[in-house]
């Protein structure tokens, strides 16, 4: 052993360890190692990325089962990395030039604007890595990957030209979300839909036959009026049945425009008729497919008004022209209402503002290996955890549209696609781009250039950061082609812990991509995390100013105070409700697990485990040590994670600590035998470091520290890499004898509590010089009256089986006998008499409020059952209270 310091200073212990294992290379996978392989990947957080609450819980996770794992004795790969974030990445790069040199991305141009995006990433991009280390993070950092890594670049090229090549990769026009701030389309992934209040505009178009007979209909965008191409009504609703295949006339510009009948329209929004803009609405869009209707796009880019014919629309921002719209149909007699109006708007999830459904020319995958990713989950060859999430999965994979993949952006993996130059001004025009194309020889798709590269001209665009990551289980494992021992020795992997939020994203695409280009799944196991709420149940965010600061926290707490804390509260599939405190609960547990050592320490070092003469309270610790390790296999089984953290913490506060702990101490005064001495010492040993392993997962750090302090392993030596043992502390003992064993112990501590509490009654808690008399009910208790009373803190436990107690003498019933607590010296009656008649008088007078309140028929009739129900309980309160104060007093009597 080497000497414990006072007080547990985390933050010098947690950079000491870290740096042992590092240097000690504890984290690094070997995949020629004859181990059964484990591997997890991370969720590559954004280069852009600073460690919040929500990444913490994920990657203790992660690090819980992958310490768990070498426990397990398998060998282990925490596969770690980070994603390049286009969009994110490219505004904040944008944004700093603007703001540092006054100049944009195209001031530079493409080649010179990367180098600064890469000069930003070197800079910036890892302070996330380094704060997942001072979390405690056993990643192995020397196979740490970045989606824009040359090799990875690679596989997502390869990516693209194989599936291109299958015929499930097409350019096309098609109606996208579009951000206007980022300038680039979105995924509907992408899209935050988020309810707004907005207003529904009702006016009339006249009809060009018919003059001063108007059509009604209704919209929430008057802005895009110009665009308008047709108005549609439903064949089925015969307010509308004289209107179809007439025209009426588009206020501005003015133009005749035809009534059509389509399906699709809902008889019950708004008017019933709806005005049809193909090129700024998805739904308006099919309907000018199924009608060949023209497609006018009356916004820019960044959506402001793009039409000269309106002079004073055009220009104007779209929320500016909405309102422009609405009073020029005003000024023509044309609006008749506005309404308030709830509904549903898509965000645009980097850059916060309405995104814009725009006709623009795409990039677009036809999922590929669909119905094996379906089936995965189906049949249950990957798991998820909770299991609701599976039925999720499969309304989406029911559902599947077809995934945009091109971005206009100029960070991320270019499209592998040249054009010919001699062709770039039709293949721009075309309404599609595919395979003819390419058999033809007008594109060239391929991961390499074209050879007479100057004829031809690559494509700007780039992919979905999502198209690379759904790449990540296997390509950060092997270069394309490759069957490297990494890959052949952890692939697939065994769990990804992730957020549902991503579902789409991430875990179905990895699942697809999986299938087609390995062949196999790409993890068994699938763990979605909770979402983490403030006390008022309230989403964190930095713009809420509710989520707190993990490195803060890490400082002020420690990271294995900061782990526990926050698994300790992470029950499955709920969502967790964060307060500090909680933290503040993780630090306390370090600091009540180090003193608990410390007092051992304190104790000397001459424990030996020969000829032991173990009493039941040294076989009751030993063996509920063996069942907590029972309880954890469970748990860990069923990724109950927030059920170990609770397993481990009361094992240790309430069972070793407030009753092994207090039980023992009189075997190590100057009194005791060196067999009792000896016996505790070594129990001590036995069960703390075993527990110290068990606990290591959740605290890796102050496990460690006192596990060498201790001697439980060797300088030089990790706890870590230390297997858990197969056999139990108690292997070789009988099970009867260990179930007398556990009787007696538990019954003495049970003894013990109703002492305790009988003391209080009468106020004599601190009082040290109380004798109890018991009359026993067990043949054993005189082996273990010593113990009884220095748990109940009392000079004495008396058997005395014919004592006669004088009149009103307490007594307590126990699993050991009555035991009686003479008063006679240790209180004045009649004082103690008036103080409990005080306390009866003042608990009738609540218990008649109460009943007070019960009895009127307006506070039951008015109050919210919840507030009904807790004075109930109240009344019940109260009078347990004054049932046992009249007991007392009568006791007295």
């Amino acid at each position: 052993m080497s000497e414990l310091s006072k007080a547990y200073e985390p933050q010098a212990v947690e950079e000491k360890w870290y740096a042992a294992w590092i240097d000690g290379k504890c984290f690094e996978a070997d995949p020629s190692s004859e181990k059964e392989g484990y591997s997890i990947v991370i969720p590559p957080p954004n280069v852009t990325g600073i460690l919040h609450l929500g990444h913490v819980l994920n990657n203790t996770l992660q690090d819980v089962l992958a310490r768990r794992a070498r426990q397990q004795g398998k060998e282990v790969l925490w596969l770690p990395g980070t994603d390049h974030a286009g969009i994110a990445t490219q505004s904040k790069v944008e944004r700093e030039l603007k703001k540092n040199e006054g100049v944009g991305r195209r001031d530079l141009g493409r080649d010179k604007f990367l180098e600064r995006v890469w000069d930003w990433k070197d800079q910036y991009g890892g302070i996330i890595i380094k704060q997942l280390k001072r979390l405690g993070c056993s990643c192995d950092w020397s196979r740490e990957r970045f989606t824009m890594d040359e090799s990875y670049t690679k596989w997502v090229s390869h990516v693209f030209v194989e599936l291109f090549k299958e015929g499930l990769i097409y350019r096309g026009k098609r109606i996208v979300n579009w951000c206007p701030v980022s300038l680039t389309a979105l995924s509907d992934e992408e899209v935050i839909m988020t309810p707004q209040r907005s207003k529904l505009y009702f006016m009339k178009y006249e009809l060009a036959d018919a003059p001063g007979e108007f059509l009604e209909i209704s919209t929430t965008r008057p802005e895009t009026l110009m665009g308008d191409v047709a108005v549609a009504v439903n064949p089925k609703d015969e307010r509308f049945a004289k209107y179809i295949g007439r025209k009426v006339f588009r206020p501005f510009p003015h133009a005749e425009i035809p009534v059509i009948a389509d399906d699709h329209v809902d008889i019950e929004f708004g008017t019933g008729a709806l005005k049809i803009t193909p090129a700024h609405d998805k739904a308006d869009f099919e309907i000018g497919l199924r009608h060949n209707l023209p497609i006018i796009d009356v916004l820019t880019p960044e959506a402001h008004i793009n039409c000269p014919e309106v002079p004073d629309l055009h220009g104007l921002d779209r929320f500016v022209a909405r309102k422009k719209a609405a009073a020029k149909l005003e000024e023509l007699g044309l609006l008749i209402k506005v309404e308030e109006y709830e509904n549903n708007v898509g965000f645009s999830e980097r850059a916060g503002v309405p995104i814009e459904p725009r006709i623009s020319m795409q990039w677009f995958l036809k999922y590929p290996c669909v119905k094996e990713a379906a089936d995965a989950v189906a049949n249950g060859d990957i798991k998820f955890r909770p299991e609701r999430w599976a039925k999720t999965y499969a309304h989406w994979m029911e559902n599947l549209q077809d995934w945009c993949i091109s971005r206009q952006l100029w960070w991320g993996h270019q499209i592998p696609v040249w054009y010919r130059k001699d062709k770039l001004e039709a293949l721009k025009g075309a309404e599609a781009l595919d395979m003819a194309d390419f058999q033809a020889g007008d594109i060239h798709v391929g991961v390499d250039s074209p050879a007479d590269a100057e004829n031809w001209v690559r494509d700007e665009d780039v992919m979905d950061t999502w198209f690379s990551s759904w790449l990540w289980p296997f390509a950060t494992m092997a270069d394309v082609g490759e069957q490297t021992p990494t890959l052949k020795k952890f692939y697939p992997t065994d769990d990804l812990v992730t957020g549902p939020d991503i579902i789409f994203f991430w875990v179905a695409r990895m699942i697809m991509a999986g299938f087609r280009f390995t062949g196999e799944l790409p993890f068994k196991n699938v763990y979605f995390t909770a979402i983490i709420r403030d006390l008022k149940g309230e989403k964190m965010s930095k713009s809420k100013g509710n989520s707190p600061d993990p490195i803060e926290m890490m400082e002020k707490y420690g990271a294995d105070g900061l782990r526990f804390g926050l698994l300790r509260i992470a029950p499955v599939g709920s969502d967790i409700r964060f307060d500090e405190a909680h933290v503040e609960e993780g630090r306390n547990f370090a600091n009540k697990l180090y003193n608990a050592c410390r007092f051992r320490q304190m104790a000397g070092d001459d424990s030996e485990w020969e000829e032991l003469e173990l009493r039941p309270h040294h076989v009751d610790i030993m063996a509920k040590l063996d069942e907590l390790t029972v309880d954890l296999e469970r748990a860990y089984g069923e990724y109950r994670f927030g059920e170990v953290a609770q397993l481990l913490y009361e094992f240790l506060w309430n069972e070793f600590c407030d009753k092994f702990l207090e039980a023992v101490k009189g075997d190590l005064r100057e009194t005791a035998t060196a067999d009792a001495r000896n016996a505790t010492l070594a129990t001590f040993d036995a069960v703390m470091s075993r527990y110290l392993q068990l606990l290591h997962p959740y605290m890796p750090h102050v496990t460690e520290e006192l596990s060498l302090r201790m001697g439980f392993v060797e300088e030089g030596e990790f706890l870590m890499q230390k297997e858990l043992p197969d056999e139990p502390l108690l292997e070789g003992l009988e099970q009867e004898g260990i179930d007398n064993a556990k009787g007696v112990a538990g019954a003495v501590y049970e003894a013990a509590g109703r002492l305790r509490n009988l003391k209080a009654e009468y106020k004599l808690a601190s009082r040290k010089d109380v004798t109890f008399v018991v009359k026993p009910s067990v043949d054993w208790l005189g082996e273990e009256t010593d113990i009884l009373a220095l748990l109940a803190g009392s000079k004495e436990v008396r058997i005395d089986a014919a004592y006669e107690a004088p009149k009103g003498t307490p007594v307590a019933l126990t699993p050991v006998g009555e035991i009686y607590l003479p008063l006679e010296g240790l209180i004045d009656v009649e004082s103690e008499r008036l103080r409990i008649s005080k306390e009866i008088e003042s608990t009738t007078k609540e218990v008649a409020k109460s009943e007070g309140k019960l009895g009127n028929a307006s506070f039951v009739d008015r109050a919210p059952p919840e507030v009904v129900e807790q004075e109930k309980a109240r009344l019940a309160d109260w009078k347990t209270k004054l049932a046992q104060l009249q007991e007392m007093l009568a006791a007295l009597a």
